[in-house]
């Protein structure tokens, strides 16, 4: 196996970019940063530091992947999967009352026990999926 330090840099300066942004966001806002939050609520007034924010996560992955700092992918999946997916997570982040990026970053950085217990049961589902899956041999 390979090892590639240059992709801690690049998990490090993301990290510090999120850290920012979040921060940031709260000022501006008075609202916690998370990116489903943020989409539910995008055509909602103030619109333009929504749109902003969607427009830099976008911007940041088609800027990382045109220096080369993304790898390449291939996902194991039909559009009707990917489709159930993003619903799943959608409809999941709005009963947790936010996303990962919500809960995870901002809410367990504030000591939120919500978020501590949410980020938990989201880990604990993705590693199920993933089993079931490599399983199913899908």
């Amino acid at each position: 196996m390979n090892f590639d330090i240059s992709v801690f840099y690049y998990a490090a300066i993301g990290g510090a970019l999120l850290g920012v942004a979040s921060g940031l966001y709260y000022l501006l806002v008075g609202r916690i940063f998370g990116v489903s939050g943020i989409l539910f609520s995008l055509f909602e007034k103030p619109i333009a530091i929504r749109a902003l924010s969607v427009l830099g996560l976008l911007a940041a992955g088609l800027i990382l992947s045109k220096i080369g700092a993304l790898k390449t992918i291939e996902i194991k999946a039909n559009y009707i999967e990917l489709i159930i997916a993003g619903f799943l997570v959608g409809y999941g982040s709005r009963i947790a009352n936010g996303c990962t990026s919500g809960h995870g970053i901002c809410g367990i950085s504030r000591f939120s026990l919500r978020s501590l217990v949410s980020v938990i049961i989201f880990m604990i589902a993705a590693i199920i999926t993933v089993f079931i899956k490599s399983k199913l041999g899908a």
